[in-house]
C-alpha cells in the first residue's frame, strides 16, 4: 500500500474516532416542556349533541333516539327492579343516573325522567324500591345500588349499554322520600350531580357537608313536604360553596317536579341543564342555570343559586 493511501485511512480512521468520542461526551439535548394536556386531563369537558336552545331544552325530547332496557325484580340486585333508558345513536361513554321514587310510590311515578334524560345523552335507571315504605336512608341504599347495576351491565357485551357508562361520572335524582335518600348520596362523594324532586327528610342530616352540585326541585303548594320545613331548609344547609340551585315550581302539588304536564318544559330544561353542566362539564347550559331572569317566568315562584359555576 503506498504512503497517500495508507495517510488517507489514518486521517479517516481519526476523525471518525473523534466524532464518536463527541457524541459519547455531549449530552443530549433537553427535551421540550410536556405538551398542554388535553382539556380532559385539566378541565373535563363532555360535550354531545348540538348546541342547546331554549326551544330544544323546552321540546319533548332531546336529540338522540332512546331505547330501554327492563330489569326485573328478580334480576336487581339491591333494588325493586325498573328500566335502564339509553341513547341508540350516539357513541362513546357517558354519565349514569339512578332516578329513586317516594313513599308507597313506584317508578312509574318518576319514570317521565328516564327518556327525557336519555334523550340528552345519558344513560338512565328508573326504579321501584324494594318495598313501598322503605325510609330516605334505604333509597338511598338502593339508589347507589342501582347505579352500580348500571356500571355492571356496561361491562357486559350481552347488555345493551355495553360498553356506554363512564363509571366515573354518576348522578342521583329521587321524588319525595326519594329525593331525601338522593340527599343521603349526595352527602357522600360519590355522585357528580344531584337533583332531589320535593324532597322529604325527617331525620337528622348531613346536608350541611354537600359537596356535590345539587339543584332541588321544590313545589309551591307542597301538602306533605312542605317547603317551609323541607326542601328550603335542606337548601339552606347545603354549604354556599357548593354548586347549588333551587327552584320552586309557582302553584305546584307534591307531584309537580315527577315530570310532564304543564311543567314539563320547565323541568326538562332545568333537570337537563343541571346534568349536563355538572356530569358532562358542559358550560354550554350555563345560559339557562346562571343567565336568565328566573323570577321573571311566572311558571317558577321562587329561584336561589350560587352562580357562577
Amino acid at each position: 500500500m503506498n504512503k497517500s493511501i495508507l495517510e488517507k485511512l489514518v486521517a479517516g480512521t481519526g476523525a471518525l474516532l473523534f466524532s464518536m468520542n463527541v457524541l459519547s461526551s455531549t449530552p443530549s439535548p433537553t427535551p421540550d416542556p410536556d405538551p398542554t394536556p388535553a382539556p380532559c386531563e385539566v378541565d373535563c369537558d363532555f360535550t354531545r349533541g348540538p348546541d342547546p336552545t331554549t326551544s330544544s331544552m323546552e321540546a319533548e325530547s332531546g336529540p338522540f333516539s332512546v331505547g330501554s332496557e327492563y330489569v326485573g325484580y328478580y334480576d336487581a340486585p339491591g333494588f325493586g327492579g325498573g328500566t335502564i333508558h339509553y341513547p341508540t345513536d350516539t357513541t362513546g361513554t357517558m354519565g349514569a343516573i339512578a332516578i329513586v321514587p317516594g313513599f308507597l310510590a313506584y317508578e312509574s311515578s318518576i319514570a317521565w325522567w328516564g327518556p327525557r334524560l336519555a334523550s340528552h345523552g345519558f344513560v338512565v335507571i328508573t326504579i321501584s324500591t324494594n318495598n313501598s315504605l322503605d325510609d330516605p336512608s334505604s333509597r338511598s341504599a338502593q339508589q347507589e345500588n342501582a347505579l352500580n347495576y348500571v356500571i355492571s351491565q356496561s361491562g357486559d357485551s350481552s347488555s345493551p349499554i355495553f360498553g356506554m357508562v363512564d363509571s366515573t361520572r354518576v348522578g342521583g335524582m329521587g321524588w319525595s322520600m326519594g329525593g331525601g335518600g338522593t340527599l343521603e348520596t349526595a352527602s357522600g362523594t360519590r355522585l357528580s350531580a344531584a337533583i332531589p324532586l320535593a324532597p322529604w327528610y325527617s331525620s337528622i342530616n348531613d346536608f350541611d357537608q354537600i359537596e356535590t352540585p345539587t339543584m332541588i326541585m321544590a313545589c309551591e303548594y307542597d301538602g306533605v313536604a312542605g317547603v317551609a320545613y323541607h326542601a328550603s331548609p335542606f337548601y339552606n344547609s347545603i354549604p354556599e360553596t357548593t354548586d347549588k340551585a333551587y327552584l320552586e315550581v309557582s302553584g305546584g302539588y307534591h307531584s309537580c317536579a315527577n315530570g310532564g304536564g304543564i311543567n314539563g318544559g320547565l323541568l326538562g330544561k332545568y333537570g337537563v341543564s343541571w346534568m349536563k353542566r355538572f356530569i358532562d362539564k358542559d358550560s354550554r347550559y350555563d345560559q339557562f342555570l346562571c343567565g336568565p331572569d328566573h323570577a321573571g317566568d311566572n311558571a317558577i315562584s321562587e329561584y336561589r343559586d350560587t352562580c357562577n359555576y
